[in-house]
This record gives structure tokens, C-alpha cells and sequence, in this order.
């Protein structure tokens, strides 16, 4: 049995949609523009005609809005309690360390490479100990920002689509 290449595509599509959906949770991924280039695609598939370019054109934006959360979050919340570079360093390689250990590592991860980072920068434990939640904090919020931007992204998508 022969495939489409419409079929195909629509499998791409979804793929992609499902690869940035995981990385909007997962640092190693750039979810939010992963998500954005299979609705992309899937408009593109329908010649446009459901999805139209100012759809395509809100979901750019609020693509482009989480990636600038990820980035303001992530640096406002280490700052705001004085991170070092070393904790932000340690935070980002907690962070992909952690994905080989599951959710507790993504969860961990980011806190335990800040801490650690911030130890070796400072030296005490009790800073270190803030500046590592602060530094978790501002990531997780990110991530929850993110997610509730790629499902509004979705849910528009849908709506132009079946409208």
C-alpha cells in the first residue's frame, strides 16, 4: 500500500509538533519553534486555506514571546538572587544531565548544577542554597509559561482550522 506524500507530510507535521512539545519542557530541544514549524507545515499542506497568514502570523508572535520568556525568565529569577555565572553554568548542565534521570532529574537537575556552581563560586552553603532556587524557580516558571503559550498556539490553530 502506497502512502501520500500528503500522509507524509502530515506525519511530519505532527512529529515536529510532538518533538516541541517535549522540548518545551526539555532545554536540549527548541520546542516552541518545533511546535510552530509543524502548524506551519500543516497550513501549508491545506494550501492555506484554513489556516491563513494572520493566524500564521499570531502564532509567529506568541513563538517568538516564548523564547523571549525562556530567556528573561531564566536570567531574571537567577538574578534577581544574585547568581553567579558559575550557578547559571551549573543550572544549564544540571539541567541536561538531568534528562538522562528522568523527571527527577529535570526537576533536580537545574537546582543541584546551580547549587554546585554557585559552592564553587562563593563558597556558602546558605547563598547557594537561595541563589539555587531562585535560579530552579525562574526555570520551572518558564516552562510553564512556555507550556501555556504552545497550547494557546495549538488551541488557535485548531480554531482557525475548524472554523
Amino acid at each position: 500500500m502506497a502512502f501520500s506524500v500528503d500522509l507524509w507530510l502530515w506525519l511530519l507535521a505532527f512529529a515536529l509538533i510532538a518533538a516541541g512539545i517535549a522540548g518545551t519542557v526539555l532545554p536540549a530541544l527548541p520546542g516552541p519553534p518545533l511546535v510552530f514549524g509543524g502548524l506551519l507545515l500543516a497550513a501549508w499542506i491545506d494550501n492555506f486555506q484554513r489556516v491563513g497568514y494572520l493566524s500564521l502570523g499570531v502564532l509567529g508572535a506568541l513563538t517568538l514571546l516564548s523564547v523571549v520568556v525562556d530567556i528573561v525568565a531564566g536570567i531574571y529569577g537567577a538574578k534577581r538572587v544574585g547568581a553567579s555565572t558559575l550557578a547559571l553554568v551549573g543550572a544549564a548542565l544540571g539541567t541536561i544531565f538531568g534528562i538522562f534521570l528522568g523527571i527527577p532529574g529535570l526537576v533536580l537537575g537545574p537546582f543541584v548544577g546551580a547549587l554546585a556552581g554557585e559552592l564553587i563560586s562563593h563558597g556558602n552553603a546558605i547563598v547557594a542554597g537561595r541563589v539555587a532556587f531562585g535560579t530552579w524557580l525562574g526555570m520551572l516558571l518558564a516552562v510553564a509559561v512556555k507550556l501555556a503559550l504552545v497550547g494557546g498556539m495549538m488551541g488557535l490553530f485548531l480554531l482557525a482550522y475548524l472554523l
